[in-house]
Formats: C-alpha cells, sequence, structure tokens
C-alpha cells in the first residue's frame, strides 16, 4: 500500500471509511464478526486510515472499531467526528459544537476506541450556532493535551475553511466527492491546496451506485440512508443508470472493476485526495484496496471527466441544511 500526506498526518493512499458496518445501510450491524474480519483484512493490506464517529449507532462503530484494532494500534491512523451529538442533553442528531460538547465528545471516543489520543478529530458539521473560532480553539487545547493530534473539518466552505485554519492548522477537510458528486472542486479544493490542507473523499463510490451493484429502487429497508436519497429514486435512478454504466464500459477497457476505476480516478486528482470507501467484507476491502495499481490512460479519464451531472440532489433537503457552503 502507497501512502501519503493530508497536512502533515501520515496515511494509506486509500482508507476505509466503517460507518456501514454499523449504521446507515440494509443489513447494518447484523454481522459484527464480519466487519471485524474486514478491518483485519484492510490492516493486512496496509490501509491504516480508519474513520469513524461518534453518531455512528450512535457510538457502536466507535466501539467495534476499537475492538478491531486492538493490540494493533501502532499500525493505525484513528480519525473519528463530533457535532452530531449534544452530551448536554440534546443527545444524538442534534449540532452542537460548543467548547464542553468537544472535550466531552473527545473524551468519550477515546473511551470506546480504548486509545489515549485520536490521529484526526473532526468537526462533523459546521455549528452555526457556535463560532468555529471556539471550537477549534477547544480542539487545539486537546491537542495541546496530546488527546488529539490533528484536527479537521467535514462538510465545510471556503471561508470556514480559512477562518478555522487561522486559529489551529487543519490537518484535512472531508467531503463527499465522487464520479457523480465532484461539487468540491469548485471551491474547496483550490483553497485547500492554497493552505496545504488534504481532502478525504467520503462516498467515493457513490453509496454503491457506481460499483454497478444498484440497478432498480426500492431494495432498501428503512433504515437505510438512501432509500430517501434523491439519487436513488424511482424517477431518478433509472436516469443515473447511464453514469454506472459508462464506469463499467471504462472498467471493461481497463481491465478493472467499476469499484476500482471509480477510486482510480479520485487518486488521479492528486496526492492530496484520499478516497475512504466503506465495506463491511473483506473481499470488498481487497477489491478496494487493489485500485492503487489500475491506471487510467488519458483517454479512459477524459471518458470519465465527461460524465453527466448525477439526476438528484447527493442528500436530502434536511442533510443539506447542515452542510456549510460559505
Amino acid at each position: 500500500m502507497k501512502h501519503t500526506s493530508i497536512g502533515g498526518l501520515k496515511v494509506s493512499r486509500i482508507g476505509l471509511g466503517t460507518m456501514g458496518m454499523s449504521f446507515g445501510y440494509t443489513g447494518s450491524g447484523t454481522d459484527d464478526a464480519a466487519s471485524v474480519r474486514a478491518l483485519h483484512r484492510a490492516l493486512d493490506l496496509g490501509v491504516t486510515f480508519l474513520d469513524t464517529a461518534e453518531i455512528y449507532g450512535p457510538y457502536t462503530n466507535e466501539l467495534l472499531v476499537g475492538r478491531a484494532v486492538r493490540g494493533r494500534r501502532d499500525q493505525v491512523v484513528l480519525a473519528t467526528k463530533f457535532g452530531l451529538v449534544s452530551h448536554a442533553g440534546g443527545g444524538p442528531g442534534r449540532l452542537d459544537s460548543g467548547a464542553a460538547n468537544v472535550r466531552a465528545a473527545v473524551e468519550g471516543s477515546l473511551r470506546r476506541l480504548g486509545t489515549d489520543h485520536l490521529d484526526l478529530c473532526y468537526q462533523h458539521r459546521v455549528d452555526p450556532g457556535v463560532p468555529i473560532e471556539e471550537t477549534v480553539g477547544a480542539l487545539a487545547d486537546l491537542v495541546a493535551e496530546g488527546k488529539v493530534r490533528h484536527i479537521g473539518l467535514s462538510e465545510a466552505g471556503p471561508a470556514t475553511i480559512r477562518r478555522a485554519h487561522a486559529v489551529h492548522p487543519v490537518a484535512a477537510v472531508q467531503s463527499e466527492y465522487s464520479l457523480w458528486t465532484r461539487d468540491p472542486e469548485e471551491a474547496v479544493l483550490p483553497v485547500l491546496r492554497e493552505l496545504g490542507i488534504g481532502f478525504v473523499a467520503y462516498s467515493p463510490l457513490g453509496h454503491g451506485f457506481l460499483t454497478g451493484a444498484v440497478r432498480s429502487a426500492g431494495s432498501f429497508d428503512a433504515s437505510d440512508l438512501r432509500a430517501d436519497n434523491p439519487r436513488f429514486t424511482a424517477e431518478n435512478l433509472p436516469r443515473n443508470l447511464r453514469i454506472a454504466d459508462e464506469i463499467a464500459a471504462v472498467a471493461a477497457e481497463a481491465g478493472a472493476t467499476p469499484a476500482q476505476v471509480a477510486l482510480a480516478w479520485l487518486l488521479a486528482r492528486g496526492e492530496d485526495v484520499v478516497p475512504i470507501p466503506g465495506s463491511r467484507r473483506a473481499a470488498r476491502v481487497e477489491e478496494n484496496t487493489a485500485a492503487t495499481g489500475v491506471r487510467l490512460d488519458p483517454g479512459l479519464l477524459a471518458r470519465l471527466d465527461a460524465l453527466p451531472p448525477a439526476e438528484g440532489g447527493h442528500h436530502t433537503e434536511e442533510q443539506m441544511l447542515m452542510m456549510d457552503r460559505s
């Protein structure tokens, strides 16, 4: 496995998003043993960058990751996120990035992950009720105490990123980025490159759609985040199949799988872009990590760049309101 540096933090070229092992998709949380095997296989393959959050479950995903890395902590760059759980009484789903909540969240994550420090701690969503300077200041205090090594933001806009970075260096910004979600390219990526901040791409496989595995709507249970995602509706999904079909055609020419092509395209965006595909099966982890060996020639990259935009927003309207675009 190759490695790269994001904001001074050395990570594997491809990471592993662990949310789906416990939360968010049909079947999540039903086979922890298989998820642990997938995590162990990732570590065996040289994946060092694991991404979780306190809201995943809530809490159960951090506990799962903590169990899986026990005895192998020195091989792992542990990243987690706070801010979507209010520990002062609001509970899960309530934005809270006040200083007291930041500390409470980090202390809880440390316990669940079974470690004395977080390698990377992100604000999960920008809290409009708390100045970003206060939130980053609280994180800076935790860095000074050795409980956090690097700080990050998730779904933050350019102005917020600049304000945060002025208080304490930001190592990484995490946002959705893939062949059907290219929003960060216009405003966020240029700012990150100006400031020397890395980019972590979540949902790099479009919640599984870009792999070609999802061909029809209505196959998700009520707990599945795709059940109300605008791109997976009965109206939009058939229109979006042209994207998956072209990726499959490129994959056939490249001698790779569609998932590997989608990841290879992201890797080609720059050494500062690190995708974190999720899976709860070891075989899929093997497939995804092998994308580091896929080379796409200029012609194939041009075909992927020319893919049409997806039909439908990449989140619900309610979720989009929690994303900072300033």
